[in-house]
């Protein structure tokens, strides 16, 4: 089996905390102007809001840390590695391309839909079956993933329909998302720790009868 370098836990774990500490910066820069419950991330990087660079710059920051993390994931499979390297592409042409200040984009929101539903289909894309793959890419493990934010996304739309809490509905899916690489990179060197043996002892050289 191949091995996963161990900089992926590096790349995988970052991709969270960049994009948790972006929203948190960006939206503690509006000065109350801003509702984290009713309002989505993509108002704070919007063009001429004061958390622009910020939020942006999480974007491309979570981009290439997905883009990493599926490159160096090389026991996973394929399909899933590139659902996972498309997310991260996703989160790059999001950054490029912006909400406006007022209204809605329709490019902006097909990347970000686009992104969405690779990033929720990678987990079950990348499952290589079988009880001796890493825990995470087994099938039981990746299926409930991929449902969890499906039904994450369902709850999104819901509460965009209604205009309710589409923005702590948002926050979720997209946090676990960004979450679910750094698990599948811990259950990978799990496993191939566990697998790995432990040095043996070197026998004591035989002493032949001439030796003696």
């Amino acid at each position: 089996m191949r091995r996963v370098p161990r900089w992926v836990l590096l790349s995988s774990g970052s991709a969270p905390v960049l994009l948790i500490a972006g929203w948190a910066v960006a939206a503690a820069m509006e000065d109350g102007g801003y509702d984290p419950v009713t309002e989505t991330i993509s108002v704070l990087a919007a063009y001429g809001t004061p958390g622009y660079w910020v939020m942006n710059g999480a974007f491309l920051g979570l981009g290439v840390c997905h883009l990493l993390t599926a490159w160096g994931l090389r026991v996973a499979a394929t399909a899933g590695r590139l659902a996972l390297a498309g997310g991260g592409v996703a989160a790059l042409v999001v950054a490029a391309l912006p909400a406006p200040s007022s209204g809605g984009s329709l490019r902006h929101g097909a990347v970000a839909v686009i992104g969405f539903a690779l990033l929720a289909l990678w987990p079950v894309l990348a499952a290589t079956g079988g009880d001796t793959a890493p825990w995470a890419l087994r099938p039981a493990p990746a299926f409930a993933a991929t449902a969890v934010m499906a039904v994450g996304g369902a709850w999104f739309l819901v509460e965009m329909h209604r205009h309710g809490a589409m923005g702590v509905a948002e926050r979720a899916v997209t946090a676990v998302q960004s979450l679910w690489p750094f698990v599948v990179a811990a259950s990978c060197l799990l496993h191939a720790a566990h697998r790995t043996p432990g040095r043996q002892p070197r026998p004591a050289p035989v002493r032949s009868d001439a030796d003696r």
